[in-house]
């Protein structure tokens, strides 16, 4: 454990972030698996639901959990797995 008062509160900070960071990351992965789920079910919702996955994508780019170029590609696959379910 840190001794200097300003480490301490780093610790703290860095703690509480690394929740948050994990949460929204577990949470852009659950989207993106509903989407394929639905994708190879066939099921009628699946544009919807990659709506909410590529906006999950986004925001977690945004907040720097992945990088800007693995959300694209991330998108590009799930845009090209729903046109091909939908051809």
């Amino acid at each position: 454990m840190p001794i200097i008062k300003s480490a301490i509160e780093r610790a703290k900070t860095n703690v509480k972030a690394n929740e948050r960071n994990s949460a929204q990351l577990s949470s852009m992965r659950t989207a993106v698996k509903k989407f394929e789920k639905a994708v190879t079910k066939h099921d009628d919702n699946a544009a919807e639901l990659y709506k909410a996955a590529s906006s999950a994508v986004d925001r977690a780019a945004s907040k720097g959990l992945i990088k800007t170029n693995k959300a694209s590609r991330d998108k590009s696959r799930m845009a090209a797995r729903l046109a091909k379910a939908n051809a």
